[in-house]
């Protein structure tokens, strides 16, 4: 993401939760978010959410991963551990940003989780592209799944991400794994 973009949107977002009293620099404001009444809260979601879902879908910037063995690295990776130290639902590598659904058993453990694969993934894709230094932007952005609704909506939101960003099949990759059995597909 430029970072024009990304300055504007910090900038907006800041100036929105001012104007509903939260004060970014205390750590318990995303607490203070989820207390507003849900109108107020959607509308948070729905102006920052998405207008920051829409600029990643722009494609801004190298767009590395719609290499085929830039965006396979990412696959690897996230693949690795499955099973052993989360559970992986379903991700898309989009040309210049990831999503996925994963289970952790503690905060800690995800952190420590996407702390590794942002390391691991950025040595290895500089490493091809003859380049170091920062890869991955330094903020990611999380979401607790509290429901089975909810689970479905970013289940969807993945599968839908690549063609709705009219990319072509060979521009993303999308996993799905099916519950309840052993099969999963990876496009």
């Amino acid at each position: 993401m430029p970072e024009s973009v990304s300055r504007r949107w910090y900038a907006d977002r800041k100036l929105w939760l001012q104007r509903h009293h939260i004060d970014l620099s205390k750590p318990g404001w995303k607490e203070e978010l989820l207390r507003l009444p849900n109108e107020v809260r959607n509308n948070f979601v729905q102006t920052f959410s998405e207008r920051w879902h829409t600029q990643l879908d722009h494609c801004h910037g190298a767009c590395v991963l719609s290499d085929p063995a830039m965006s396979l690295i990412v696959v690897e990776s996230l693949m690795k551990f499955d099973g052993d130290r989360y559970e992986l639902t379903d991700f898309v590598v989009m040309p210049n940003h990831v999503h996925l659904i994963a289970a952790f058993a503690t905060e800690d453990s995800m952190l420590a989780q996407c702390t590794s694969w942002k390391h691991y993934t950025a040595h290895q894709i500089n490493s091809k592209l003859g380049q170091s230094g920062p890869f991955w932007q330094q903020d990611g952005f999380d979401h607790l799944i509290r429901s089975e609704d909810q689970f479905q909506k970013f289940r969807k939101y993945i599968s839908c991400n690549g063609p709705k960003a009219n990319l072509p099949p060979n521009k993303f990759r999308h996993y799905s794994k099916e519950l309840g059995r052993d099969e999963s597909k990876t496009k």
